[in-house]
């Protein structure tokens, strides 16, 4: 299955852009969740204005859909600033960059999301621009070619990437602001879906709106594509209300469990336990025996069944632990029990 397929993956697909624009929080005071980032953001967005100083540049990681490209442009209203939004995949050459950053005005904001994904040529022209605001460059070849230096605009340059390890080390340092942003709770998310669905016009219960949190995996942008869908539903089955039960219905129809769990994360568990007796088993003939592919398996699939406590990796392989038995309504043996104590030992 393609990632972007999947209804509960949290990277961003075409239809999520339309909805995303029209639910987005301006402000500080409209961001729910993710309390420790908001809080010292906005200390560092008041130090910085009192000066009369661009804001340290910023980088924002965590898993996707958990409002890093949000934060950017709350960031930019905040300091009164424009932004330009781009992406590592976008920029492949250093002229690109250097265009964009000669065109930046004082204090404005640089978002560029998936940062990690730059080319290594194109990194080394930030590197000055991060540090004195100047673009260094060579006019010129052979005995003649000499160096020159451009002065740019104090400037604020934002990065988003949902995996900071693949950083270089001299690009990370640059960075003054690092802020890891979590997984929200079922609170937050609740929040924040009655909130869209008050932009969307949409008529929703309490506990609809915690269930759908529930279901959501921790993030936002899951949360309010599941409340696109189930408004359809509850304009053409419903009332145009949304209800706990309507809410149950279409998520049942959708094929989402009440762990936030799809088809295929509960075949991969499947899979495990009954054809591999529960693991160990490696992630190739997992791959062989779910028709995904094994870099899909470790990126999309295993951190969320790893956050739940469903699985665990060990050195001979993958194993299923006693809650995911308990999930999917299968018996584990006496046997199967000590065994996976004896490893919780051995870890």
């Amino acid at each position: 299955m393609i990632e972007s397929n999947r209804f509960v993956t949290g990277n961003k697909n075409a239809s999520d852009a339309e909805i995303e624009l029209s639910l987005r929080p301006a402000n500080m005071l409209e961001y729910v969740g993710q309390r420790k980032v908001r809080e010292n953001l906005d200390i560092y967005i008041k130090a910085a204005k009192k000066r009369g100083e661009a804001l340290d540049h910023v980088l924002l990681y965590g898993p996707p859909g958990l409002g890093k490209t949000t934060l950017s442009h709350i960031i930019a209203n905040e300091l009164g600033t424009q932004i330009k939004i781009t992406s590592g995949p976008a920029v492949e050459h250093a002229a690109d960059l250097a265009a964009i950053l000669s065109n930046l005005n004082a204090n404005d904001v640089l978002f560029i999301d998936e940062i990690h994904r730059l080319n290594r040529n194109v990194e080394e022209i930030l590197y000055p621009a991060m540090e004195d605001f100047a673009l260094d460059f060579v006019v010129g070849k052979g005995p003649s070619a000499r160096s020159m230096r451009l002065k740019l605009k104090p400037f604020t340059l934002i990065g988003a990437t949902t995996r900071a390890g693949m950083l270089t080390s001299p690009l990370r340092d640059r960075f003054g602001i690092i802020e890891r942003l979590e997984l929200y709770s079922a609170e937050d998310l609740a929040t924040i879906i009655e909130r869209s669905a008050k932009i969307l016009k949409v008529e929703i219960s309490k506990e609809a709106s915690l269930e759908l949190a529930k279901r959501s995996r921790g993030t936002p942008r899951i949360a309010n594509r599941f409340l696109k869908r189930i408004r359809d539903y509850a304009d053409v089955k419903g009332s145009g209300i949304v209800d706990k039960t309507l809410t149950d219905e279409a998520l049942d129809r959708m094929d989402i469990d009440e762990l936030g769990l799809d088809f295929v994360d509960r075949r991969i568990l499947s899979i495990m336990i009954d054809k591999f007796d529960g693991g160990p088993v490696g992630v190739d003939t997992l791959s062989a025996s779910s028709g995904e592919d094994a870099v899909t398996i470790e990126d999309v699939y295993e951190p969320y069944l790893l956050q739940l406590g469903f699985i665990a990796r060990t050195p001979r392989g993958r194993v299923a632990l006693p809650s995911a038995y308990k999930h999917l309504g299968k018996s584990l043996s006496k046997e199967k029990e000590q065994e996976l104590i004896e490893l919780k030992v051995e870890e």
